[in-house]
């Protein structure tokens, strides 16, 4: 178990360290750029600076350079081994899986020539503001000072008009926000922030029996919208289900491990391995593509417009990441619209401030609770919180056709978001609340009495929850 935890640090240490290719200067809150809090650092580590091109086992038997996306998996699965494989639920362990999406973040941060910091160390698209419905004066003044016009979204559906405007040479997203602000005080600008996923993976993918032949759980007739990356087609627990996919980043649609497992607990079906609505038709729209900006704040409104257009009436996002005008003025028009958004809380510690999209009014907020059914002590808390869902000692569908262990909110929203689906049929303001109610009178009370910060109105989906080795999900610290 120590040697376990002391691995974990020295991971999260090296995700922040290495990922940056000139020493690191750390900000006014403890990390590179100012990111909040801190990670500690790495002596002793075997290999120290020689380590061969930055390289860290990924845990699903890969070795991939530090930077960016790639970091995530090393990082993701070693958490994992530490705190699951392990069993160590202690306080230095639940403050180390808290600092994971930091750690990312820093590496992220690393891709200096296409992302950069906000004022608070968050990780932005370099040099881009997003504009919400700028009229043509408006345009007019940002280009006579120097900013031009890279794209205009048009999202229908929603009502929605934006622009993203590029920076002029040199100056920061900091530098340019403030300035637009100062030339148009009417006016709504934004970072065009990154969102990170809410979960992690661990262990090698194995093969699970074969699937039943008749299933009286299918939901054939479910829509339901998910945010994220893409999602792996051929994979057996998917075989019943309809999947739609569209990109809306460079490279994609890509599929990602986290996407995958997040679309088998929505749509799955594979021996004793059972999603909230199987054989739903999933329209995925993937966010992140091949790019280190994947995820942004444009990718996900106009993903958002998409899932709106195809009338998917649920929509699922475990992502996170910081307020931003251009995202809630999307997730807005969906709720007003009659959709429901269903998005995980995160995983950045009782502490930490709301997460968003999960925070905004309107959208049903999940955290995820263990097999005794406690808490993910890693999880978010507070008012917005929904409900809770398995989070943690659970499989999902791996990339390569069998099952891996989850650990996170990521992955009990799409058990709360299947479970409303299945009662709805189109996008509709009161079908949906009833929707709702009805998931909510399933709903297991757990903490105080009533609905609270840290369960919400309740567990939902306990059965849903599958123990890794009932799927032959295996654990591996390293490598294969």
């Amino acid at each position: 178990m120590a040697h376990s935890l002391s691995r974990l640090r020295v991971v999260l240490a090296l995700a922040a360290a290495l990922a940056t290719p000139t020493p690191l200067v750390a900000g006014p809150l403890g990390l590179p750029g100012g990111l909040p809090g801190g990670l500690p650092s790495v002596p002793g580590f075997p290999g120290g600076d020689s380590t061969p091109g930055g390289a860290i086992s990924d845990g699903l038997g890969a070795s991939r350079g530090l930077g960016g996306r790639n970091v995530t998996t090393g990082v993701n699965a070693l958490v994992r081994d530490a705190a699951v494989a392990t069993g160590d639920l202690s306080a230095a362990t639940v403050a180390a899986l808290t600092e994971v999406r930091r750690a990312q973040a820093a590496a992220l941060l690393a891709h200096r020539d296409v992302i950069e910091a906000d004022d608070l160390g968050r990780p932005v698209v370099r040099g881009e503001i997003l504009a919400l419905a700028p009229g043509p004066e408006a345009l007019a003044t940002a280009e006579r000072a120097g900013f031009r016009v890279r794209t205009r979204d048009e999202l229908a559906e929603l009502g929605l008009r934006s622009v993203v405007l590029q920076a002029p040479r040199g100056v920061s997203a900091v530098e340019a926000l403030a300035q637009l602000r100062a030339l148009d005080p009417a006016g709504a600008y934004d970072f065009n922030h990154l969102y990170q996923e809410s979960g992690t993976l661990a262990g090698r993918a194995a093969t699970a029996a074969a699937a039943s032949a008749a299933d009286p759980t299918a939901a054939p007739g479910a829509r339901i919208g998910l945010v994220d990356g893409g999602v792996a087609p051929r994979q057996p627990a998917l075989a019943g289900a309809r999947i739609v996919q569209r990109g809306f980043a460079a490279g994609g649609p890509n599929p990602s491990p986290h996407a995958t497992a997040v679309a088998s607990l929505l749509a799955g079906r594979q021996g004793p391995f059972r999603g909230a609505a199987p054989g739903a038709t999933l329209f995925v729209a993937d966010v992140y593509g091949r790019t280190p900006a994947g995820g942004s704040a444009e990718a996900i409104a106009q993903a958002l417009g998409w899932l709106a257009q195809a009338g998917a009436p649920v929509i699922n996002i475990s992502l996170v990441g910081p307020p931003n005008l251009i995202l809630e003025a999307a997730v807005k028009a969906l709720v007003a619209r009659g959709h429901v958004v269903v998005a995980a809380v995160g995983n950045d510690g009782p502490a930490a401030p709301p997460l968003y999209p999960a925070a905004y009014p309107g959208v049903v907020a999940v955290t995820g609770v263990d097999a005794r059914r406690r808490l993910l002590p890693e999880a978010s808390r507070g008012t917005h919180v929904d409900f809770a869902a398995p989070g943690a000692e659970m499989a999902a569908a791996g990339l390569d056709g069998g099952f891996v262990a989850v650990r996170g909110t990521s992955f009990a929203a799409p058990l709360a978001a299947g479970l409303i689906a299945r009662q709805m049929t189109v996008p509709d303001r009161a079908a949906a609340e009833r929707a709702i109610a009805a998931v909510g009178r399933q709903a297991l009370d757990l903490g105080a009495r009533g609905p609270d910060p840290q369960f919400g109105r309740g567990l939902v989906a306990a059965d849903l929850r599958t123990p890794p080795p009932q799927v032959g999900a295996r654990f591996a610290l390293s490598g294969p």
